[in-house]
């Protein structure tokens, strides 16, 4: 029986990301990450972001090489009237810059949250960042519930009173 990496990096070839155009120092490989060691590549490749306290799982994507080229650390909703029990928050995604690590980061979050049972997977972009990726991941904008405001919802130094933009992708089923 194969490595978990190796079933990986066969799923990752199925969904393209391996596919016979990519060299093969550029292929991805999905694999879960510690959180101490997603924090460190977020403070590296994205100094501006603080990484939330906790999380519930964090998710990395490698090269074929072992170089780890980007993290997603995945918990539970900030806000109240999300944390229904059916969704999870996409808390910060964070890349070196290198194509298709994005993609690949969103949709792994994604098919591992539904695995855990849950319904929904929401995130929330600043007004400024580029939203294509999560656009093409399947994620849609929500409007803000009444009386909520996704204004400043990291509290982190710099990050002032920014307006966000709420994204979720939904599935049928789910844990009820």
């Amino acid at each position: 029986m194969g490595s978990r990496n190796e079933n990986q990096t066969i799923a990752n070839e199925r969904e393209g990301l391996n596919g016979p155009e990519r060299p093969e120092n550029h292929r991805l490989v999905i694999s879960p990450v510690a959180t101490q060691t997603a924090r460190a590549f977020i403070a590296w490749a994205q100094p501006h972001l603080s990484p939330p306290a906790e999380a519930a799982f964090a998710i990395g994507v490698q090269t074929g090489e072992g170089t780890l080229v980007g993290v997603a650390l995945v918990g539970w909703p900030a806000a109240e009237v999300f944390d229904d029990g059916d969704a999870a928050e996409l808390l910060v995604l964070a890349t070196d810059g290198m194509p298709d690590v994005n993609s690949a980061l969103l949709d792994a979050a994604w098919r591992e949250v539904r695995a855990m049972g849950y319904r929904r997977l929401i995130a929330y972009t600043r007004l400024d960042e580029p939203i294509t990726g999560l656009w093409d991941a399947g994620f849609r904008t929500v409007p803000s519930p009444l009386g909520w405001s996704a204004v400043s919802r990291t509290g982190s130094p710099g990050d002032g009173d920014i307006a966000r933009v709420l994204w979720e992708i939904c599935d049928a089923g789910g844990r009820r």
